[in-house]
C-alpha cells in the first residue's frame, strides 16, 4: 500500500483579518446548479456565474408560491470572488463565508438568526480509502437551501436527494426548506455506512492475514486501517455534535415535523460512531495478535538457535579436549585413547550419540518439534 500523500490546506496568514478570504487554488473553480420548486412545479437549471443567480432570486421561476424553495448547488470552489459573491447574495455573513473556502473546518452548526450554517465532513465515494473526506457546507435559510462543495473528485452522495425531487418521490417536494436540508445532511450521514462496512471488510480479511502469515505489508495494511479510522472518527464524532446541536437549539428555521427526522438522523450518527471505535477496538486487538505473532515467531527462532546451541557445546567441549597437544610418550594419562586403533571412531561415535540423546531428552520435553508433551 502507498503512503497517502497529505494534502496541503491554504489557510489565512497568522494574524490576519477574521474573515479573510483564502482559497486552495487547486480546487476546481464554482459550477452552480438551482432547483427550484414547491408542491407542483420542479425547475432545475445549470447558471453561468453569479450574475444568473442573482436574476434567479429576484425573479424565481417555478412558480414563486409561498412553498417553493430554491437550492443552490456550488461544486467547487476555486475561485473566491464567486464565492464571495455568492455570500453577499444571500445575505451570508464574512465568518461564513470564511468557513466555506477554508476548507478544513470541523463539523459544526451556527445559528446567524436570518440562516442556520452547517459544516460536515462528505466521504469521498469515489475512492477506496474510507478516511477520505471532502468539507461540505451547507446554509438554510427561510426560503433557501445553498451547499457548497470542495468537489476534490467528481461525485457526491446528493444525487438520491436530486432524483426524489426530480421524480416527486414521497413528500420532500411538499417539505419547506428545512425537509430539503434534512435530507441532505441525513445523505451526508448515510454515507458513512459503506465507508465503514468497506473497513469493516478489511478487517475481516486483516483477522485471516494475521493467523495465516506475518509480514511488513500486514502491518502497513493495519496502520492504514487505523489511520482510516482516525479519520473518520474526526468527522463523525463533531457532525453527531452539531446535528444535536440543531436539535437542541429550538430555531425557528427547523420546523417540528422535520425536527423529529433530525433525531433520527442523529441516532444515525450514533450508530455509526459505535461502529467506527469497535473497528478502533478490532483493530487494535488484530496489531496485538501481530505483535504476539511476531513475539512467538522471534521466540522459536531462537529456541531453534539455543537448541543447536545447546547441543554443539558438549561436542565443542570434546572436540576441543582432543584437541590440544599432549603426547603419550610423556606419560600414561597425556591422552591414552590417541594410541587406541578405534579411538578416531569411537569419538565419533560417542559425539552423535551424545547429540542424538539431547535431541531426543529436548523433543520428550516438547522444546522442539509441534506441541508438549
Amino acid at each position: 500500500m502507498a503512503r497517502r500523500k497529505r494534502r496541503h490546506i491554504r489557510r489565512p496568514p497568522p494574524g490576519a483579518a477574521p474573515g479573510t478570504l483564502v482559497v486552495d487554488p487547486s480546487l476546481p473553480p464554482p459550477a452552480l446548479r438551482v432547483m427550484q420548486y414547491g408542491p407542483e412545479d420542479f425547475v432545475e437549471r445549470k447558471l453561468e456565474g453569479p450574475d444568473d443567480l442573482a436574476r434567479v432570486l429576484t425573479a424565481p421561476e417555478g412558480g414563486g408560491t409561498p412553498h417553493a424553495v430554491t437550492w443552490i448547488d456550488v461544486d467547487g470552489l476555486g475561485n473566491v470572488d464567486v464565492v464571495a459573491r455568492i455570500g453577499e447574495l444571500l445575505g451570508l455573513h464574512r465568518l461564513s463565508v470564511s468557513d466555506i473556502v477554508h476548507v478544513s473546518q470541523r463539523p459544526k452548526a451556527e445559528d446567524y438568526g436570518t440562516y442556520l450554517f452547517v459544516v460536515l465532513r462528505m466521504p469521498d465515494p469515489g475512492t477506496e480509502d474510507a478516511g477520505d473526506t471532502e468539507q461540505v457546507s451547507l446554509c438554510l435559510g427561510r426560503n433557501f437551501v445553498v451547499t457548497f462543495q470542495e468537489q476534490q473528485r467528481p461525485g457526491d452522495c446528493f444525487e438520491p436527494v436530486r432524483k426524489r425531487l426530480r421524480e416527486s418521490v414521497g413528500k420532500i417536494r411538499a417539505a419547506g426548506p428545512d425537509g430539503l436540508a434534512y435530507a441532505l445532511i441525513d445523505a451526508v450521514v448515510d454515507a458513512y455506512f459503506p465507508a465503514v462496512e468497506r473497513v469493516g471488510d478489511r478487517l475481516d480479511v486483516l483477522e485471516d492475514e494475521v493467523l495465516e502469515r506475518i509480514g511488513p505489508t500486514t502491518l502497513r495494511r493495519i496502520h492504514g486501517v487505523r489511520r482510516d479510522l482516525i479519520n473518520l472518527r474526526r468527522s463523525v464524532w463533531p457532525m453527531r455534535d452539531a446535528i444535536g446541536t440543531l436539535l437542541r437549539d429550538h430555531s425557528n428555521l427547523i420546523g417540528d415535523s422535520v425536527r423529529v427526522y433530525l433525531r433520527d438522523c442523529h441516532d444515525h450518527a450514533v450508530q455509526i460512531m459505535d461502529l467506527i471505535e469497535t473497528h478502533r477496538d478490532i483493530d487494535a486487538s488484530i496489531m496485538d495478535a501481530y505483535l504476539s505473532g511476531v513475539s512467538q515467531r522471534l521466540n522459536e527462532i531462537i529456541k531453534v538457535l539455543t537448541v543447536i546451541t545447546t547441543v554443539f557445546i558438549p561436542l565443542t567441549f570434546i572436540v576441543g579436549v582432543y584437541g590440544m597437544n599432549f603426547h603419550t610418550e610423556a606419560g600414561p594419562y597425556n591422552m591414552p585413547e590417541l594410541d587406541w586403533r578405534y579411538g578416531y571412531p569411537a569419538v565419533w561415535a560417542f559425539m552423535i550419540a551424545l547429540a542424538a540423546w539431547m535431541l531426543v531428552v529436548f523433543w520428550r520435553k516438547g522444546w522442539i518439534g509441534s506441541g508438549h508433551r
